[in-house]
């Protein structure tokens, strides 16, 4: 058991995605040792720990409730990290663009509910197109969606 009452393998990464990620580290011609990977995320974790630790004393000192972005970049600075700092930011600013994204796509999604019976299959037929182009090497054309109805309602007639 460590200082907060739970035992390691409750505060561990995923083994698959950090072995994938130390994999992506290296040239390919390396090789890691399970020992040595598995060291390696014992000492992720272990900084993580330094890090969420360092933070909630910042958020602690700020009288906040909730670790906001500026309080891991403070604590960044004061163990000693701050060369690293305007990574982090970069990375923080990247997942917040990349979260935006999603969550505009998220909304298109859920207004596609809106869509007709005739524009939702048409939309679909669209994105089987795509989907072939794609797996055929991009020589295949996309149809139009009045190309794409046309064909539907002569398959009807048909």
């Amino acid at each position: 058991m460590d200082l907060v009452g739970k035992s390691k393998e409750d505060a561990s990464l995923p083994k698959a995605t950090m072995t994938k990620i130390i994999k992506e580290m290296l040239p390919a011609d390396v090789r890691v040792a399970r020992d040595a990977q598995d060291l390696l995320i014992e000492c992720c974790v272990e900084f993580i720990n330094l890090i969420s630790s360092e933070s909630n004393e910042v958020c602690n000192k700020e009288d906040k409730r909730t670790i906001a972005p500026e309080h891991v970049l403070k604590a960044l600075q004061v163990l000693g990290f701050g060369e690293y700092v305007e990574e982090v930011y970069s990375a923080y600013e990247q997942h917040k663009y990349e979260t935006m994204q999603d969550s505009q796509r998220s909304v298109k999604m859920n207004t596609g509910a809106e869509m007709t019976e005739e524009e939702a299959a048409t939309e679909q037929q669209r994105m089987f197109a795509e989907a072939r182009a794609r797996m055929n090497g991009g020589g295949v054309s996309v149809p139009q969606p009045e190309q794409q109805l046309d064909t539907q309602q002569s398959n009807l007639q048909n």
